[in-house]
């Protein structure tokens, strides 16, 4: 990471009227948070395809297996800490942060909850997939297995976004318009191949708005960045 694209990145975030950061699964992989393919550390679950884990399919063809596998990312996540980048995003108080990781860590770091927009939901909540409205939090240390709902006997699930359901419409509308409005995109840890969420780094570079990206390799980011910082977001 040279000091003279540093220094540029620094002036351009100094100089906009709004900043908005957009962020993947490299944001918390210093943190030791896996990204989501990356299941080959565990020998359990590297047998299987993420669609048999993270789909309404898989869940119906098996539903005890995707509980199991999230119950062992969620004690995996109520062992890590916020990295530096966690840190540094969340102590700009605000800042609105577009996330697509489904983790707690900005939160965590001191961000306000009002402030993330998790794209693709949150691993720290279980709902019922019935969508009757019941909801519970979840304790990441001790997750809950298998059940059903209290309402109303349906299974309960977590509440992320699976491979072909639609982004939560409500923090979707409001990532919308806070990039519609941004003069510079703060990019850390994101392939930006996952649509619909990589169109909103292509909405502020079409708007005019300087593109900053932070990442350990390049990206389908890189071509619209005004300046590519290239390294650990911690650093």
């Amino acid at each position: 990471m040279d000091s003279q694209s540093l220094a540029h990145a620094r002036a351009i975030v100094m100089e906009a009227d709004s900043v908005v950061a957009f962020s993947g699964a490299g944001l918390s992989a210093e943190s030791g948070i896996a990204t989501f393919r990356d299941t080959e550390t565990d020998a359990l679950w590297s047998r299987f395809d993420p669609m048999e884990l993270a789909s309404p399919e898989g869940f119906a063809a098996n539903p005890e297996r995707v509980i199991d596998w999230y119950a062992w990312r969620r004690t995996k996540l109520a062992d890590a800490q916020p990295n530096p980048a966690h840190l540094a995003l969340a102590g700009q108080a605000d800042l609105i942060h577009v996330t697509q990781n489904v983790d707690d860590l900005s939160e965590r770091a001191g961000a306000s909850e009002q402030n993330i927009l998790h794209l693709h939901g949150t691993i720290t909540k279980d709902h019922c997939h019935a969508a009757c409205g019941y909801e519970e939090k979840i304790d990441l240390k001790n997750p809950p297995g298998f059940r059903r709902c209290p309402n109303c006997d349906a299974f309960m699930r977590p509440s992320v976004v699976w491979f072909g359901e639609g982004l939560p419409q409500e923090v979707w509308v409001r990532a919308v318009e806070v990039c519609r409005r941004a003069d510079c995109l703060v990019v850390v840890g994101t392939s930006a191949t996952v649509y619909p969420a990589a169109a909103l780094i292509e909405a502020v570079h079409q708007g005019g708005g300087h593109i900053i990206v932070v990442n350990t390799n390049p990206s389908e980011a890189s071509k619209m960045a005004t300046v590519e910082l290239t390294g650990p977001a911690g650093d």
